[in-house]
Order: structure tokens, then C-alpha cells, then sequence
């Protein structure tokens, strides 16, 4: 199978939601995180740092949980603002 390659919008979402996820890590560790949501830390650091941009719903969900965030907060952040 091949994977269509990403948009830049796609990109850049990915790599909103990897910074809204170290933000509100704040200083817990990114294997308690992880396992808090049952993810590998190697998951985690790679959406973290935008290298998978876009992870499937349940691990974002898995996150949310976690980290005590919204689904609804992280869509209305990470989603990028129409072009006036």
C-alpha cells in the first residue's frame, strides 16, 4: 500500500497538535504519558515532534484522556484558521 504523501496544511496541523501535547505534558514525563495512555514513548515523541502528524483518532483520544484535554479544545487548536 501507498501512502499518499501529506499536504502542507496536514504538516502543520500535525506538528499544532505535537506542540499542544508537550504543552500540557508540562513536566511529567513522556513515558508516564505514554503509558498513562496506553502508547509506547516512542509513539508519543514521534507525534510530538510532528514525525507522525497524523495519528489515528483512538491514540489522540488515548492522549486527550491522559493529559485531561478536551477533543473538542484540541480540534478548535490545532485546526488551521481559513485564509482571509
Amino acid at each position: 500500500m501507498v501512502r499518499t504523501p501529506l499536504t502542507p496544511e496536514e504538516r502543520e496541523r500535525g506538528e499544532r497538535l505535537g506542540a499542544l501535547l508537550r504543552e500540557a505534558r508540562g513536566g511529567r514525563s513522556m513515558v508516564d504519558v505514554a503509558a498513562a495512555a496506553g502508547l509506547s514513548a516512542e509513539t508519543l515523541r514521534k507525534i510530538e515532534t510532528g514525525r507522525a502528524p497524523t495519528p489515528a483518532f483512538f491514540t489522540v483520544a488515548a492522549l486527550a484522556q491522559a493529559l485531561g484535554l478536551s477533543m473538542d479544545d484540541l480540534l478548535r487548536r490545532c485546526v488551521l484558521a481559513p485564509a482571509l
